[in-house]
């Protein structure tokens, strides 16, 4: 697929127990039909060819040779399909059987890898019949049937391009040495696991759970396919489990005893990313590795995976929870800071905008922690050219329901001074209008804050430091940013959060903040005295910048794969044209801005992107975005 992606599917169709000419058949209908819907790689159970109950059948000449005649039919059916297929069958080698997975693509096979670990436990004897590589055997080209020549071991890796494709089977996964760990260290990205995994109660959960840890560990996806419900025999049933999990998250799951094909799109570059990011990944000591070219990866577009609007929100099941995990991160952290620094105060501007809002919330949480009054939380409105009667009611309003100590300072006055004072023309609406009031408001919490004891609280928030949405030398800074690990996007939640939480008058004027214009409110009202100067309008729409934050710093994507993705989530909202110049926009933003980010206070990390020079984000003041505008404007 394009931009990195890989189409994956994992299928339990109908089977025969030692009727692998049935078995074949089927397989290959199911290898067409997933063809049809754009499937890269194509992963069937363990023993799939015939049957994982067949008993000591498996030691019968005749069905280890029925099984070789139905994997060369299987071969044959994949000649003109660009499809990388798994499927289990019983091998014999040098006179020892060994369960094993094909690899088939192109019309022939290109591997045969054989089990790791054979349980011989509970319901599993597999040591009666099959036989363990040994540890230390190295992967051999072997005769297959007629002058075709095949790679045997379980060092086998599967490549096109950046997609590496290595194989498990089954107790594989549950074995403490799993082959994954050394497998993916080495190179493959993708795991596929043929499995069959018989049914009892609560091992789907703890099957996903294995699942979900070894995907996560070893920054790949896995592709894991369950023996289904045909194969139920005597004292077993199975149920067809098929997941498909990257890195740590199931993309894709298929109900048991459904019969159903499970199918997901693996982000392959993100994974690529993630492991270039993660030095103690590449510091095991991975194996030397034998490489099989195969070409199965294409080019269609994306059809299946869900792109969010908004990835730094959680879904709306998480969504209480983890409101309320941020929060108590936020609190905690700035109570201790007031603790180390024996604050007798805090102090904080309260515009009556969301950001403010947010940081008085948690400062109120970070007193009640510390059993200190909420009186000595100093909130300062201070109204000037800008402000409206709107902003200005909700931030007095906010501050009496939240019982914190209120202030209003008119700073009109002292900004117009200042104004004479160097020499500005108080009609020209420049940067020097707008920023002399950011930084007269800093000017006067600093020395609110000296006068009481106290500490500034920053309410800046992430995607305007990502922006450089701020101004330097004012309300860029504080003694401590509470909200600087918290996008735009994510702080709308977090405040409607709170507010349900609080209630009554709280939660009244939290909502009247929520629907007000986004404004620094720093250029004089519209003749009906409301909000002319819109921050969106200017810089782009928060959701998209944020779209495009996390695709670039979470991700690692391309300026041209952001797009790509960008279009998908907002197909039907917003133009391409206007996705793309926010994109340009953003670009030039976030290089140009790096100077304020890499003198910011301190504060918390809440989430997987930070951009403190101290944490997850360090850049040069001075460098290009030429590269990244270039691959933009060509798109």
């Amino acid at each position: 697929m394009k931009y990195g992606f890989v189409k994956a599917a994992a299928a339990s169709p109908e089977l025969r127990v030692a009727d692998p000419s049935f078995n074949a058949q089927k397989i290959i209908a199911t290898i067409k039909e997933q063809a049809k819907a754009g499937v890269e790689i194509l992963v069937f159970p363990e023993l799939s060819l015939c049957g994982y109950t067949c008993g000591d059948l498996l030691l019968q000449k005749t069905l280890l040779n029925g099984c070789l005649t139905a994997l060369k039919e299987i071969a044959l059916a994949t000649e003109k399909i660009k499809m990388l297929v798994f499927v289990g069958l019983p091998f014999e080698l040098e006179g020892a059987v060994y369960n094993c997975a094909a690899a088939v693509a192109n019309g022939e096979v290109k591997g045969i890898v054989p089990k790791t670990n054979l349980p011989d436990y509970g319901e599993f004897y597999e040591e009666r019949w099959f036989s363990a590589l040994p540890s230390d055997y190295e992967c051999m080209y072997i005769p297959l049937w007629d002058d075709e020549f095949v790679y045997f071991g379980n060092d086998l890796i599967f490549e096109q391009g950046e997609v590496s494709v290595a194989c498990e089977i089954c107790e594989d996964l549950w074995a403490p040495d799993s082959p994954a760990i050394r497998l993916a260290v080495t190179k493959a990205n993708i795991i596929v696991n043929l499995s069959a995994s018989n049914e009892t109660v609560g091992k789907r959960e703890y099957r996903k759970t294995l699942l979900s840890a070894q995907s996560g560990k070893c920054v790949c996806a896995y592709v894991y396919a369950d023996a289904g419900v045909s194969e139920s025999t005597t004292d077993l049933v199975f149920a067809g489990n098929n997941f498909i999990y990257e890195n740590g998250v199931c993309l894709a799951e298929a109900e048991p005893f459904s019969g159903e094909i499970c199918t997901a799109e693996i982000d392959v570059g993100f994974l690529q990313n993630e492991r270039r990011k993660i030095n103690t990944f590449h510091d095991q000591n991975g194996q030397d590795y034998c490489r099989k070219d195969a070409d199965f990866v294409g080019d269609g577009d994306l059809t299946l995976r869900k792109i969010s609007q908004t990835p730094f929100v959680p879904e709306e099941e998480e969504l209480s929870e983890r409101a309320e995990l941020i929060l108590n991160m936020q609190a905690h952290a700035l109570a201790r800071r007031l603790k180390t620094t024996c604050s007798k105060t805090a102090v904080i501007g309260v515009s009556g905008g969301l950001d403010s809002a947010l940081a008085l919330l948690v400062t109120a949480r970070a007193f009640d922690l510390l059993k200190k009054s909420r009186k000595d939380i100093l909130g300062y409105t201070m109204p000037c050219f800008g402000t409206t009667n709107e902003t200005k009611n909700n931030s007095v309003q906010l501050m009496q329901a939240m019982g914190i100590t209120s202030k209003t300072v008119n700073i009109a006055y002292t900004v117009n001074s200042h104004f004479k004072d160097i020499g500005h023309d108080p009609e020209k609406y420049n940067i020097v209008y707008e920023n002399a009031q950011a930084r007269y408001r800093t000017m006067v919490l600093m020395d609110v804050a000296n006068e009481t004891q106290g500490l500034v609280v920053g309410t800046g928030d992430l995607s305007e430091l990502a922006l450089g949405w701020c101004t330097y030398n004012g309300d860029h800074m504080s003694n401590y940013a509470v909200n600087c690990g918290v996008p735009k996007t994510l702080v709308k939640y977090l405040v409607r959060a709170e507010g349900k939480r609080l209630g009554g008058k709280t939660e009244r004027v939290l909502e009247s903040i929520l629907a007000t214009e986004i404004s620094p409110e720093l250029l004089p009202p519209d003749k009906g005295g409301k909000i002319a100067q819109k921050t969106e309008d200017i810089i782009g729409k928060y959701e998209i910048n944020d779209f495009y934050l996390y695709s670039f710093l979470r991700r690692g994507d391309s300026p041209e794969k952001s797009l790509y993705l960008a279009e998908r989530a907002f197909k039907g909202k917003y133009p391409r044209e206007q996705l793309k110049n926010t994109l340009a926009n953003f670009y030039r933003r976030f290089f140009s801005q790096q100077f304020k980010r890499n003198c910011v206070p301190d504060g918390v990390k809440v989430g997987s992107v930070c951009l403190s020079p101290r944490g997850d984000w360090r850049m040069p003041s001075d460098a290009e975005a030429a590269l990244w505008l270039e691959e933009i404007e060509k798109l």
